[in-house]
């Protein structure tokens, strides 16, 4: 497993979200926690509005594993705060954040979040706010580090007009079939092509890396915005075959050429995994440092339907 650099401490660059979890027996949720372990896998992805109730899946996880102390210090526990479900709107308040921090530190039975990321924008966001609570949960020792989730350059700027803590990730959905945060850049001066179209605010990936935010990649084998999986799917016969070739190359399966195309960029991602199947998960981590040459993922893009010009 490769490790990338997070908030100055080495992190895998493979990483198991855990939104789909609350229907899952101990056994199946520790089985899927095992899996991610023996791939090297330590860092886990969590929401409070994961699962059917509110930290339901931030509490499915901490019942299941029943971590001792030293087990806790092993691994990573992200989580994310701001999306009010029963609305649905996005809140970025001081009482809000600090509302759903306090019920993730209980949920998931650990006296600290190792990292808290913003989830969804907040329109509405007053960075004093967010200032307020992120200094108050730093000093306090309840989260460790800060980042956001679906934010563009400019509402990352925003917040850090007041917000003095670094913004270390951004997570962002990004898959070989939607890419339109890689993708746009080489067909940037392209007339008539919806590809050129800047949809972030002004190119997030560059951003990131400039700015020293690491990207992480959701819904990393998504044809789309939830439209089901593109790997194996007869709506995508040329990348599959694409896939399948480089799989068969490098010994692999299907799923860690997907994960690699997204690693092999040299931004840093990390592939944030949603699968609840121990056998997907260990595939995927197989991906984290395969080489793609150059060729090799501009032909996984040229396949998945992008421009190379």
């Amino acid at each position: 497993m490769k490790n990338i650099t997070l908030a100055g401490t080495p992190a895998p660059n493979v990483v198991l979200g855990l939104m789909r979890i609350q229907e899952k027996t101990d056994d199946e949720v520790r089985e899927l926690v095992a899996a991610a372990r023996d791939a090297g896998i330590d860092f886990f992805d969590h929401a409070d509005v994961y699962g059917t109730d509110l930290h339901g899946c931030e509490r499915r996880f901490a019942e299941a594993m029943r971590l001792t102390p030293s087990q806790r210090d092993e691994i990573t526990l992200q989580t994310k705060c701001g999306i009010v479900r029963e609305g649905p709107y996005f809140d970025f308040s001081y009482e809000h954040i600090m509302s759903s921090v306090e019920g993730s530190l209980r949920a998931l039975d650990t006296d600290r979040i190792d990292i808290l990321l913003l989830h969804r924008p907040d329109a509405l966001v007053e960075p004093e706010e967010v200032a307020r609570a992120f200094d108050e949960l730093e000093a306090s020792g309840k989260v460790r580090a800060f980042g956001v989730s679906n934010h563009t350059p400019r509402q990352i700027d925003l917040l850090r007009s007041a917000v003095t803590q670094p913004i270390i990730a951004n997570q962002l959905q990004l898959s070989i079939t939607h890419a339109p945060i890689v993708v746009q850049g080489l067909a940037g001066n392209m007339q008539g092509l919806d590809q050129s179209i800047v949809r972030d605010g002004g190119g997030i990936v560059d951003y990131c890396r400039l700015n020293g935010i690491t990207v992480q990649a959701w819904s990393p084998f998504q044809a789309g915005f939830f439209d089901g999986v593109f790997l194996g799917s007869s709506d995508y016969p040329e990348l599959n075959a694409v896939i399948d070739r480089l799989a068969a190359a490098y010994d692999v399966p299907a799923i860690a050429i997907a994960t690699a195309w997204i690693t092999r960029h040299p931004a840093n991602m990390q592939v944030v995994l949603g699968t609840t199947s121990p056998e997907r998960v260990t595939g995927a981590a197989l991906g984290s440092d395969i080489p793609l040459t150059r060729a090799e993922w501009y032909e996984l893009a040229r396949a998945a339907g992008h421009r190379v010009p």
